[in-house]
């Protein structure tokens, strides 16, 4: 009977173990996961750089841009300018405009992609509103900035080829339930 019991606490030990584990791991999971998307463009996440690139081809793509809201964040967002074109290796530079339409501070944070997938690891960012947290006021409305270029390296991808647009967008998120009133 003492065995029987012994083996029981074994196990009961064992499993708590494992449970710590697995809790500890799935947090660590989403952290892991951006990390993976912003390496490999997976999902349509652009790259991150503050190096630029030594030259500019001759081709250009035209770059759209999307802007949403998510939830009930009580703001208009939009992009100053539908597209532009850029070069390849060269620094484009685009403006997002938010209106706080309450009477409340808020924060927010934007999430980001670029569609189609497949161009996502040639995206890369420079300077980015979305890198962090926009504090907003009441009745504020902000002129927010992106610099990027697309890797000139992409000419040598024969599966891009055929890219002749490609789309930025940007969901703005309120940001840990955030919000200040005055």
């Amino acid at each position: 009977m003492k065995n029987h019991v012994n083996r029981n606490k074994k196990t009961l030990y064992i499993l708590i173990i494992v449970f710590i584990f697995m809790l500890s791991f799935s947090f660590a999971l989403v952290p892991l996961y951006r990390v993976f998307c912003q390496k490999t463009g997976f999902a349509g996440t652009p790259q991150i750089t503050s190096l630029l690139p030594e030259h500019v081809l001759d081709r250009t793509i035209k770059i759209n841009f999307n802007t949403d809201i998510n939830g009930n964040l009580p703001w208009t967002f939009k992009p100053l300018q539908r597209e532009i074109i850029v070069k390849l290796g060269e620094l484009g530079l685009a403006f997002f405009q938010v209106y706080n339409w309450s009477d409340d501070f808020i924060v927010g944070i934007a999430s980001y992609n670029v569609t189609p997938n497949k161009v996502a690891r040639y995206f890369n960012k420079v300077a980015c509103f979305c890198f962090e947290e926009q504090v907003i006021g009441p009745r504020e409305r902000v002129d927010m900035p992106v610099q990027f270029f697309l890797d000139p390296l992409i000419e040598k991808d024969k599966t891009l080829d055929d890219i002749k647009s490609i789309t930025l967008s940007y969901t703005f998120f309120l940001s840990k339930d955030f919000i200040w009133s005055l």
